[in-house]
């Protein structure tokens, strides 16, 4: 039997992941870092999860739309603005489901895998407990928002009477990417670092995305608290994840920092794409006639901007790397 508290597979699997000329870990002299050092310390303060929840049915305003119309790719194609008012209201709702699920997912699917593996010391990196304790405590962040977010839509559905079900949506670009990189890497280590990569982006470059919701004030006070107060706890969670990243790579040999780089490049271009599949699949629920023209003229417009324009988070992190020039990513 193995110590490893995840069982004798999980133990095999890190074993195969540590990198052999390492010395083995010293708890004489840990791997700290002062930043997450401090983070973990705060984190029964900041943390959403030790707050008392809010009453989202009293926050609930059925007069205030669920999602940004600013937002919708295709808001000024003539055929969406000859909708009926109602069935506008439905797809903005549709919306912020698909929203909801796109962060479930993403948190559920990239985030923890990645965390999980920092917090097995997965890289060999020697983690003290620190660390180790800034990671966990950031695992359980990422389930807490997993449900405030189910808890949101479910809000949705009910106080509007909408059959609006998660299960007719297929998985967002950073999920469907992530989940291909992962296929494709022929070794457990560099499957790892493709899911440390993705999980670094998506950690630094969330705060953005939640970001897309929080200034509309004709927005639904609901949605709007919910990214809000998600939206505090990943300031903090990418210095975490920028901070882990920083001391991993700092041990890596040649290749696997091209391969990390390359992951880093590949989660960008996924997390910044806009996701017409979903919206396919909203119209196609719907029923709206010219669905498919409406979802194609709009991935076809060269002048559409990307959904998330600000991941200058990643793009400090490899600055102070300084590697930036040798990610293959075209930056803004």
């Amino acid at each position: 039997m193995t110590d490893n508290a995840f069982g004798d597979e999980a133990a095999v699997h890190e074993e195969l992941l540590r990198l052999p000329s390492l010395p083995p870990f010293d708890p004489s002299d840990p791997v700290e870092s002062a930043i997450i050092s401090s983070l973990a310390g705060s984190w029964p303060r900041r943390a959403v999860v030790k707050r008392p929840e809010p009453d989202l049915d009293d926050l609930f305003d059925a007069e205030k739309a669920d999602y940004p119309e600013s937002l919708i790719p295709f808001r000024d194609h003539d055929v969406f603005t000859r909708l009926d008012e109602p069935v506008r209201r439905r797809i903005l709702a549709w919306a912020w489901i698909a929203y909801n699920k796109n962060v479930m997912d993403v948190e559920q699917y990239v985030v923890n895998p990645g965390f999980r593996l920092l917090s097995q010391d997965a890289f060999g990196t020697g983690l003290g407990d620190t660390l180790t304790v800034a990671t966990m405590q950031a695992m359980v962040d990422e389930q807490y928002h997993t449900l405030m977010h189910l808890n949101a839509s479910a809000l949705t559905r009910r106080r509007r009477g909408w059959d609006l079900p998660e299960r007719r949506l297929p998985y967002g670009p950073t999920v469907r990417r992530h989940q291909q990189a992962v296929d494709a890497a022929e070794t457990p280590r560099e499957s790892a670092l493709v899911s440390l990569a993705f999980t670094t982006v998506a950690e630094t470059s969330i705060s953005s995305y939640l970001g897309l919701m929080t200034d509309d004030e004709d927005l639904q006070p609901v949605n709007r608290a919910t990214v809000v107060l998600h939206r505090r706890d990943e300031y903090c969670h990418s210095s975490i994840a920028g901070e882990l990243l920083k001391i991993v790579f700092e041990r890596l040999d040649g290749n696997d920092r091209r391969l990390l780089l390359a992951g880093l490049a590949d989660g960008l271009e996924a997390f910044r794409s806009n996701d017409f599949s979903t919206w396919s699949a909203v119209l196609d629920h719907e029923r709206v006639r010219g669905a498919h023209r409406i979802v194609a003229d709009a991935a076809h417009d060269s002048g559409r901007r990307n959904l998330v324009q600000d991941c200058t988070a990643i793009r400090r992190l490899c600055d102070d790397l300084g590697v930036t020039e040798e990610v293959p990513y075209e930056w803004s």
